[in-house]
C-alpha cells in the first residue's frame, strides 16, 4: 500500500536527494589528500538539524554546511585515535590519548567497528559481570522482566477433569434421564453419574465421576418424558478436558531467560504462581549534554529543544531498563566527570559529545577516569561516532551522537544487546523481509532506515536523516541495509521497535 509521502514524484525527489548524499560519501574517501580544507572548517554545533555525517537519502546536505557537533567534520579530523588492543571479550581500546590525535575522518572511520561485531561487542561486554541478585516479584509487578529460574508447575492443568463447553455430562449411550440438580463452576464434587444418566454442566465446572462426554448445549434435546437425545454423533470423553490435559505437576513451562509477557503471566497463575523469580531491570542513568538545549518554548538565539531528554528514558525502559536519573548538563567538563564517577547504575548513557571538538567531554572524561572503550566509532549511518566502554567492573557507558535519530540507532546498535545481556532476555530471532522500494546505500557503512511493515514488505520511510525523528516517529521497525544499498524486493534484516505500531491509514512520510 502506498500512503501520503511515498508518491512517484516525491520518491524521484528522493532519489536526487540520495544521489548527492552518495556523492559526498565517495568524497570522504578522498579526504586524505584535501585534509587542509577540512581542518579550516568551523563547525557551528548549534544547528542540530544539519547532518551528523553523510547518511543518505532524506538529509540533503549542502558542503557548505555547518555540521553539528558530533558531525564526521573537521572536529573528527582532530579526534582521538584508538589505539587497539585484544581483550577476552572483544575489540577494546585504550581510551585515546591527546597526544593521538593526528588522524582524519577517514582514519577513525577505517578504526570504527563494523555494526554487526559492535552489537556483538555490546551483548558480550556485560557477560561476565554482576548482575543483579533473583528477586521475588509479585505477578502484577513482573510483566517485562526474565525468568530468574525455569517457571515449572506447581498443579496438573487442569487440575480436575473438566467440561469444555455448556451441555449436559453424560454417562454411557443415550437417550438419558436427566438430573434435575446442575453442576456449576467452582463448586465440589459433584455426585457419581450412573449408566444412563445425564446432568446439565457448564463450562470449566468439574464432570461427575464416570462421564462419558459433554454434550452441547446447541446438540442436544429432551422429549416429553424428559429424557435427552443427542442430535449429532457423540464421541467418548468428546469436551472433557481431561486432567493434566496441558502439563503435569513438576513440569517445566518455560526456561530462565523467559521475557514475562501478559501471557506468561496468566500461566504462571494458572501453574500455582503467585510470585515469580525475576531479574531485576538494569539501572540506568542518563545525561543529555550541551548548553545549546532548551526544555521548553521554540528555539531562538541559536538554542534548540532537546528531543532526547524526553525520548531516551521511555525508550529505555522499552528495551529493558530502569531509567533511575534523567540530568541534563552543559558543555562542563568537570561537571560531566563528577556525574559519570558518582553514578551507581548499570548503565550510563550520555547524549552528544562523542567526538574531539573543544566542547565534546566524553572522551576525555573516560580517559580520566580510566575507563576502558570497547567500541570507539561504528561504521553505521545514522550514528557512527556511538561509543561503548567499561567505567567501572560492573557498569558500563554507552555515547549516543546528539542527533536524535543517530541516538535511536545508537541505542539498537549498543544500549539493547547490553542490556538485553544483563537482564538475561535471549535475543530476538533475527528476520528479513524484502524491501518494497529501493534504498540507496552508504559505500562502506551499514544503513538502518526507518520503515513501516505492510504485508510481506518494508517500506522504507521519507525523513530518515540523522537528526529527523518524523520518519522513526510512525515506524515499525528499522531496515539493516548492507553497503551499497538495497533494490527493491531485496531481503534486508528487520529491527522490530518496542511497540511496532504505525500510524493508522497507511504510511505519512
Amino acid at each position: 500500500m502506498t500512503g501520503p509521502g511515498l508518491q512517484d514524484g516525491e520518491a524521484v525527489r528522493g532519489r536526487g536527494i540520495a544521489d548527492r548524499d552518495v556523492e559526498e560519501a565517495l568524497a570522504l574517501v578522498k579526504e586524505d589528500r584535501d585534509k587542509a580544507r577540512h581542518r579550516g572548517d568551523a563547525p557551528d554545533r548549534a544547528d542540530a538539524s544539519r547532518r551528523e555525517d553523510t547518511d543518505g537519502p532524506g538529509t540533503a546536505p549542502h558542503r557548505d554546511s555547518a555540521p553539528h557537533r558530533d558531525s564526521a567534520s573537521a572536529r573528527d579530523a582532530r579526534a582521538p585515535q584508538p589505539q587497539g588492543r585484544t581483550s577476552d571479550r572483544g575489540a577494546s581500546h585504550q581510551v585515546p590519548s591527546e597526544s593521538s590525535r593526528s588522524g582524519g575522518p577517514q582514519d577513525r572511520h577505517h578504526q570504527a567497528t563494523p555494526w554487526p561485531e559492535a552489537r556483538e561487542i555490546a551483548a558480550r561486554a556485560a557477560r561476565n559481570g554482576r548482575r543483579g541478585a533473583p528477586v521475588a516479584v509479585p505477578l502484577d509487578a513482573a510483566l517485562g522482566l526474565g525468568l530468574a529460574a525455569p517457571l515449572t508447575a506447581l498443579t496438573d492443568l487442569p487440575s480436575f477433569d473438566t467440561s469444555a463447553m455448556d451441555g449436559w455430562a453424560v454417562a454411557g449411550p443415550g437417550p438419558w434421564m436427566v438430573r434435575e440438580e446442575g453442576v456449576l463452576a467452582g463448586h465440589a464434587a459433584p455426585a457419581r453419574l450412573g449408566d444412563g444418566e445425564a446432568v446439565r454442566i457448564a463450562t470449566g465446572a468439574r464432570v461427575p465421576p464416570d462421564t462419558t462426554a459433554v454434550l452441547r448445549s446447541e446438540h442436544g434435546r429432551t422429549d416429553d418424558r424428559g429424557r435427552l437425545h443427542a442430535t449429532r454423533d457423540l464421541g467418548h470423553g468428546q469436551d472433557i478436558r481431561p486432567r493434566a490435559q496441558e502439563c503435569r505437576s513438576g513440569d517445566q513451562l518455560l526456561p530462565a531467560g523467559t521475557l514475562v509477557t501478559p501471557a506468561v503471566l496468566g500461566l504462571a497463575a494458572a501453574a500455582g504462581y503467585d510470585t515469580l523469580t525475576a531479574v531485576p531491570r538494569p539501572r540506568a542513568d542518563v545525561f543529555v549534554l550541551g548548553d545549546e538545549l532548551l526544555t521548553e518554548g521554540l528555539p531562538h538565539d541559536g538554542l534548540i529543544r532537546d528531543a532526547l531528554g524526553p525520548m531516551l528514558p521511555s525508550w529505555l525502559k522499552a528495551i529493558g531498563a530502569d531509567v533511575t536519573s534523567v540530568r541534563r548538563i552543559g558543555d562542563d567538563a568537570d561537571a560531566l566527570y563528577e556525574a559519570v564517577t558518582a553514578s551507581e547504575a548499570d548503565l550510563v548513557v550520555t547524549t552528544g559529545g562523542t567526538a574531539a571538538g573543544p566542547v565534546d567531554h566524553v572522551q576525555p572524561t573516560l580517559r580520566r577516569s580510566g575507563a576502558e572503550l570497547l567500541v570507539n566509532g561504528v561504521k553505521v549511518r545514522p550514528g557512527h561516532p556511538m561509543l561503548l566502554a567499561r567505567t567501572k567492573e560492573n557498569q558500563h557507558l554507552v555515547g549516543l551522537p546528539g542527533n536524535p535519530l543517530a541516538a535511536v540507532s545508537g541505542l539498537l546498535t549498543l544500549a539493547e544487546p547490553l542490556l538485553r545481556t544483563l537482564a538475561a532476555r535471549p535475543a530476538r530471532e533475527p528476520y528479513a523481509l524484502p524491501l518494497r522500494d529501493a534504498v540507496q546505500g552508504h559505500p562502506y557503512d551499514t544503513r538502518l532506515v526507518p520503515v513501516v511493515l505492510r504485508a510481506d514488505r518494508a517500506v522504507p520511510l521519507h525523513y530518515n536523516g540523522p537528526a529527523m525523528l518524523r520518519g522513526v516517529a510512525v515506524a515499525d521497525a528499522l531496515a539493516v541495509v548492507p553497503p551499497g544499498g538495497a533494490r527493491p524486493g531485496q531481503a534486508v534484516e528487520i529491527l522490530q521497535l518496542p511497540w511496532a505500531t504505525a500510524a493508522p491509514g497507511g504510511c505519512f512520510t
